[in-house]
């Protein structure tokens, strides 16, 4: 296993752009870790990273080396998985990256209802919106990914496709919650609660107010979609989410779809690279995955 540990402290330095980061992180001294990425320059023949004044970077040479260690490296994983599985004890690391309407209640249930089953799977769960998400996985960094809306991509294989309305929401007592849809239009003559940039949701939130002309009355903005749920139960404001990500049964909140002729519904995606043999543990969790939003869909 020696050759992986030598592969991992490349990866180590690639990823942070520095020596020094990358021997803190992965607990070597930098002086050690130097000496070993030296040696394997050495027996390869050339180069694989730039030194520069502020840190390392990969050139060419090693920026072909990282996506075969990357290969190579998820290989390995599978190839554990199944032997793991030989012995009639699944095992394995799941790595998922995924929209933050995810977080609060359809990933923790889900990882729950696996591991209630294969306790020694464990899971990595990283929050990544949009394009980060797609870029977690031609990266490595995640096994899947779990978005909305994300952009085109020829490295993602999606695995399951649906479309989710996006909610308004709103108190209880709000004047605007006992209607069925509601138009984009009415939720304007109200303070919103609105998601930051960062979040898919709110560019197709922009997309409908440059095209209806509309100019929002932002109260709050904010990357937390749990922020403006909470603060969605303080002041009479109007936030927006998508339904599959919003916890059952929090007193107070109302949830009213928006009209499909302002907004159409949001796009959700599970998908993994495109070419990749996913570890057994990560494929067993996507079947699961891919059942129960198809459950939820219905």
């Amino acid at each position: 296993m020696k050759h992986l540990r030598t592969l991992e402290y490349i990866l180590g330095v690639a990823r942070s752009g520095s020596i020094r980061k990358a021997a803190e992180q992965l607990n070597i001294t930098p002086s050690a870790l130097t000496r070993q990425v030296q040696d394997f320059e050495l027996e390869l023949g050339g180069p694989i990273f730039e030194r520069l004044p502020q840190g390392m970077r990969l050139n060419a040479a090693g920026e072909l080396l990282v996506r075969h260690i990357q290969t190579q490296v998820s290989d390995f994983e599978r190839f554990r998985s199944q032997m793991a599985d030989l012995s009639g004890v699944r095992r394995g690391h799941v790595t998922v990256a995924c929209s933050q309407a995810f977080v609060d209640h359809v990933l923790p249930q889900e990882i729950d209802a696996y591991r209630t089953q294969f306790p020694l799977v464990s899971f990595y769960v990283q929050v990544r919106d949009h394009a980060q998400g797609v870029g977690a996985l031609t990266s490595f960094e995640a096994d899947l990914a779990l978005l909305l809306e994300p952009p085109p991509s020829p490295d993602m294989d999606v695995l399951f496709s649906a479309h989710q309305p996006l909610c308004a929401l709103m108190r209880s007592n709000h004047p605007l919650a006992a209607q069925g849809p509601v138009r984009l239009r009415d939720c304007l003559n109200h303070p919103l609660g609105m998601p930051d940039r960062s979040l898919a949701v709110r560019h197709s939130l922009d997309a409908a107010f440059a095209r209806m002309r509309l100019t929002p009355n932002i109260a709050l903005e904010s990357s937390s979609l749990e922020l403006l749920r909470i603060y969605t139960l303080q002041e009479h404001i109007v936030s927006f989410q998508v339904s599959i990500g919003i916890p059952a049964g929090i007193p107070d909140l109302v949830l009213r779809p928006i009209d499909e002729r302002d907004i159409a519904p949001i796009q959700v995606i599970l998908a993994q690279l495109r070419g990749r043999t996913l570890p057994i543990a990560s494929a067993k969790f996507a079947d699961q995955l891919s059942r129960s939003l198809a459950g939820f869909e219905g």
